[in-house]
C-alpha cells in the first residue's frame, strides 16, 4: 500500500480511536513533541519563549499562543479546540492569538473530517493547556518560595492563595521555560465546576476578518511570479489524451504555454485525473486559452456508464439476495408464515459537494522541496500525495492551510494541490490552478448512488415481526482499490449495520455495485441513503398501521438498552465501544423531546401541510427531526419549521453547535430537492447551478428550532449528524402533505402538484 493510501484509508479500515492516543502518547515523547523540528514547521507557539507542547506558547508580554491544527470551513472549529485549550490553561480569551498548523505529523490526525474533531482531541486540547498551567504555577512557587499547593490560577495570572501574590503569564514565562514538562498524571485537570469556557463558548476568532472581507481564503493566495492555471480533465473517468491541438490557446493574449498532466495510474485515490494545463498571467486567460484548445480523447471503459441504465443495475440487485451483514433470528421462516409482508424500494442518486469555493491551491517547487497554499481539510494528505507525485520526502512538502469557503468532505481530497504541485514542478515557477464551477461539479468525489430494499412481515398492530434490508451502492473504497464492489465496514455502519429496532427477526445484507466515477465521502456520507430508506420505510410502516408515526417509532425503537454487535463488524466511527455504546434510550429520549418540543399532534395544520419525524445516530451523535412543510396545488414546496432534538454528549461551544444543526437543515433540503448527478456515456451531465441547484433563501427552512440535551457524556460529532434524519422526516411531511410517498431522490423527479 502507497503512503497516500495509508493516509486516506486510516479513516475507513481503522477508523479514528488512535487519533487522540497518537497524540497523547507522543505528547510526553520529547523526541517526537520536542525534537528539532524543520525551520519550515515552525509556528508563532513553537517561536515563543515558553513552549511546553506544540499547541501552546507564552510570550514575555502575556500573549498566549495556541495552535488551531484542524481546518476552518465555517464549523468554528479553530475558534472551539483552541477554546478548551485556553480554558484549562485559564488564559484570557482577549489575549489569545491562534496560529494555524500547516500539516505535521506532530499534530496527529489532521483530518477536519468524519465530524471528529472536538472528540478526538477534547482530552488533548485539555491536557495541553493544563501542563501550561502547571508549569505556570511552578514557575511562580519557585519564585515566591512556596509550596506549589499554595498556589493556583487566575485569569491569566497564578495567585498565592494566602499572600494575595499575583504574577502575570508574561511574567513567569522565562522562568517557566526552563522547568520539565510534569508527566502525565501529574496533570490535574479542571473540574467541570471551574469551566470558563466550555460548554458557553464563544464567536469565531475570526468573526471581524469574515464579515470585512480581510480573511485569506485559498484564492487569496499570492506569490511573486507566479502563474495561473486551468486543466481541461478527460471528461470521463479514467480517460486518456489521443490528440492535442493547442495552437489556438496560445494565440490567446496572457496564455504562455500548455502541459500535458499525465493521467492516473489506477486506483485513482488523490492523483491528478490528468489532461491539459493551460497556463497564463490570469485566470481569465488560462480559462479563455482552454476553450480554444482542441483534444481528441479516448474515454476508455467508463465511457459506456449511464447513470438511468446503472440505476436499473442497483435495483435489480437490490432485490437478490445479497452479502450478511448483520443477522438474528429467523428471517426465512417468519417471511413463510402467514403474517402480512410489505415491502418497498428506495434510491438516492449521486450527489456533489458543491462548495461555495471551487478547488484551489497555490504551489512552488524550488530546490527540492514544495511550498503550498490550500484550502485543504487534510494537510497531511497533501504532503503524501505530492510526495508521491514528485518523487521528495514528505517533510519537504510544506502545506499552509488556508480558510475554506465550504468543504464538506469534498477538500479533504487533495487531488487538486497535486496538480498545483506538478505543475509548478514542470515549469519553475509558482502556479496557482483554480477550478471553475463546472470543474467542480463535473470532477467531484461523488457521494455514491444507492438503491435500498426493505421488507417487513407484520404482526396483527402492524409491528414488524421480522425485517430484511438490501443496500446497494458502489464503495468508496473503490478510489482506493480497482476490486471493491462491496461496502466497508464503516459505511455499512452509518445507519445500516446498527438498525436500531427491537425486531426478534432481523437480516441485514450488502450487494455489490462497481464504481464508474470517483466515489468519496460528502457530509453525512452513506447516512444519506441509509437513514433515508429506513426511516421512510418507518413512516409507511406507521401510516399503513394507522398509527401515529411518532408513537410508533418510539415502539420500534423499543425500551432503553445497549445494542450487542457480537460477531458483527462495526466499527462505530472509530470509538471505543465501552466510551460510546450505541444506547437506545438516547435515541428515545431525543424522540419523545421532538415530539414535544415541535407540538407533534397538538397544532392544527391548514390544507397542503405535513408534519414528518425521524430519528437516527450517526457521528456518535443521537438526533430526532420533526419538518413542517406546505405543498401547494402546484406542487411548489416551503417548510415553515424544523424542530430538532440532539444529544451530542458534551458541547463545547453551544450557539456553534446549533448553527450546524440549522445549516444541516439548509444542506439537507438541498439534497432532498434538487440533490442529483447523473451521467451518459460516461461524462456527468450537470456543470452549473443551472443544473446542480442548491437551495435559495425562499426554498430554506423559514425557523429551524434546535435543543440540545444536556448530556455527561463524552462529546460527539456535530457537523454531519443533523442531515440524514431531516432528509426522511422532510419527505415524511411530503406525504401527509401531499398522499404521495417519496421513495426516491430528488423531489424534482416527482410531480407534488394537485392531479388534473
Amino acid at each position: 500500500m502507497s503512503a497516500i493510501e495509508n493516509v486516506s484509508r486510516r479513516w475507513f479500515l481503522k477508523g479514528l480511536a488512535g487519533a487522540g492516543a497518537l497524540v497523547l502518547g507522543a505528547y510526553y515523547a520529547p523526541e517526537i513533541l520536542w525534537g528539532q523540528e524543520p525551520a519550515d514547521a515552525r509556528t508563532d507557539a513553537d517561536n515563543a519563549l515558553f513552549h511546553p507542547n506544540v499547541f501552546v506558547g507564552v510570550e514575555t508580554d502575556g500573549t498566549v499562543w495556541i495552535v488551531a491544527h484542524r481546518s476552518e470551513m465555517g464549523t468554528v472549529i479553530r475558534t472551539t479546540l483552541p477554546l478548551v485549550v485556553a480554558d484549562e490553561l485559564d488564559a484570557d480569551w482577549k489575549r489569545v492569538k491562534i496560529d494555524q498548523a500547516i500539516g505535521d505529523r506532530r499534530y496527529g490526525d489532521q483530518n477536519t473530517d468524519g465530524s471528529h474533531s472536538v472528540r478526538g482531541f477534547f482530552d488533548v486540547m485539555r491536557v495541553s493547556g493544563a501542563t501550561a498551567r502547571v508549569m505556570l504555577i511552578q514557575a511562580a512557587a519557585q519564585q515566591w518560595g512556596v509550596p506549589v499547593s499554595e498556589c493556583k490560577t487566575d485569569v491569566h495570572v497564578v495567585v498565592h492563595s494566602s499572600s494575595g501574590r499575583r504574577l502575570g503569564y508574561g511574567e513567569l514565562a522565562t522562568a517557566a521555560s526552563k522547568l520539565p514538562a510534569p508527566k502525565k498524571e501529574e496533570v490535574q485537570l479542571k473540574s467541570k465546576s471551574a469551566w470558563r469556557y466550555i460548554g458557553k463558548g464563544m464567536t469565531s476568532y475570526d468573526l471581524a476578518d469574515l464579515v470585512t472581507g480581510k480573511a485569506a481564503y485559498g484564492m487569496d493566495a499570492h506569490l511573486d511570479g507566479m502563474v495561473f492555471a486551468s486543466i481541461e480533465h478527460p471528461p470521463v473517468l479514467g480517460g486518456k489524451i489521443k490528440s492535442v491541438d493547442n495552437t489556438d490557446a496560445l494565440k490567446v493574449g496572457g496564455v504562455s504555454q500548455t502541459i500535458v498532466i499525465d493521467p492516473f495510474k489506477p486506483p485513482p485515490a488523490f492523483q491528478p485525473l490528468g489532461g491539459v494545463a493551460v497556463l497564463a498571467n490570469s485566470t481569465w486567460a488560462a480559462f479563455q486559452g482552454r476553450k480554444k484548445l482542441k483534444i481528441e480523447w479516448d474515454n476508455g471503459p467508463n465511457a459506456t456508464y449511464d447513470s438511468d441504465q446503472y440505476k436499473k443495475e442497483l435495483q435489480d440487485t437490490a432485490r437478490k439476495p445479497a452479502k450478511l451483514i448483520r443477522g438474528q433470528g429467523d428471517v426465512d421462516k417468519a417471511f413463510t408464515s402467514t403474517a402480512p409482508i410489505f415491502e418497498a424500494d428506495y434510491y438516492v442518486p449521486l450527489l456533489a459537494h458543491a462548495p461555495m469555493e471551487p478547488m484551489v491551491a497555490l504551489a512552488e517547487f524550488k530546490d527540492g522541496k514544495v511550498h503550498a497554499w490550500a484550502p485543504t481539510q487534510n494537510p497531511q494528505a497533501v504532503q503524501a500525495i505530492v510526495s508521491s507525485e514528485l518523487g521528495i520526502g514528505k517533510e519537504d512538502v510544506i502545506c499552509h492551510v488556508t480558510l475554506l469557503g465550504g468543504g464538506f468532505g469534498r477538500k479533504s481530497k487533495p487531488d487538486y494541490v497535486a496538480e498545483a504541485a506538478v505543475l509548478s514542478h514542470k515549469v519553475g515557477r509558482p502556479v496557482k490552478v483554480v477550478w471553475t464551477r463546472e470543474d467542480d461539479i463535473q470532477f467531484d468525489y461523488y457521494n455514491a448512488v444507492a438503491a435500498m430494499y426493505m421488507k417487513a412481515a407484520l404482526d396483527s398492530n402492524g409491528k414488524p415481526v421480522a425485517w430484511l434490508q438490501r443496500s446497494v451502492f458502489p464503495p468508496i473504497t473503490s478510489i482506493f482499490d480497482v476490486n471493491a464492489v462491496y461496502g466497508d465496514p464503516p459505511h455499512l455502519a452509518q445507519g445500516w449495520t446498527d438498525m436500531p429496532y427491537d425486531i426478534p427477526n432481523l437480516r441485514i445484507e450488502n450487494g455489490p455495485a462497481k464504481a464508474h466515477v470517483r466515489i468519496g465521502w460528502l457530509r453525512s456520507v452513506a447516512n444519506i441513503y441509509h437513514a433515508f430508506a429506513v426511516q421512510t420505510f418507518s413512516d409507511e410502516l406507521a401510516h399503513r398501521a394507522k398509527r401515529d408515526p411518532g408513537e410508533y417509532l418510539l415502539e420500534l425503537i423499543g425500551q432503553p438498552r445497549t445494542l450487542n454487535f457480537t460477531g458483527v463488524d462495526y466499527p462505530n466511527y472509530g470509538a471505543a465501544y465501552d466510551i460510546y455504546p450505541w444506547e437506545t434510550g438516547r435515541l428515545r429520549r431525543v424522540t419523545e423531546m421532538v415530539i414535544e418540543k415541535s407540538g407533534w399532534g397538538k397544532r392544527k395544520l391548514g390544507k397542503g401541510s405535513g408534519l414528518g419525524i425521524a430519528a437516527h445516530r450517526s457521528f456518535l451523535t443521537y438526533v430526532a427531526t420533526v419538518v413542517e412543510v406546505e405543498v401547494n396545488d402546484q406542487g411548489d414546496i416551503r417548510i415553515p419549521r424544523v424542530d430538532c432534538v440532539v444529544d451530542a454528549g458534551l458541547v463545547v461551544n453551544p450557539e456553534v453547535t446549533k448553527a450546524q444543526f440549522e445549516g444541516a437543515a439548509v444542506f439537507g433540503t438541498s439534497v432532498a430537492r434538487t440533490g442529483e448527478i447523473t451521467a451518459k456515456n460516461g461524462a456527468i451531465e450537470q456543470s452549473n447551478f443551472d443544473s446542480y441547484p442548491v437551495a435559495r433563501i425562499n426554498e430554506a427552512p423559514y425557523q429551524t428550532n434546535v435543543y440540545l440535551v444536556e448530556s455527561d457524556a463524552p462529546p460527539a460529532g456535530v457537523g454531519e449528524p443533523g442531515v440524514p434524519p431531516f432528509i426522511a422526516a422532510f419527505c415524511n411531511a411530503i406525504y401527509v402533505a401531499t398522499g404521495k410517498r417519496i421513495r426516491e431522490l430528488p423531489l424534482s423527479r416527482t410531480n407534488l402538484g394537485k392531479e388534473s
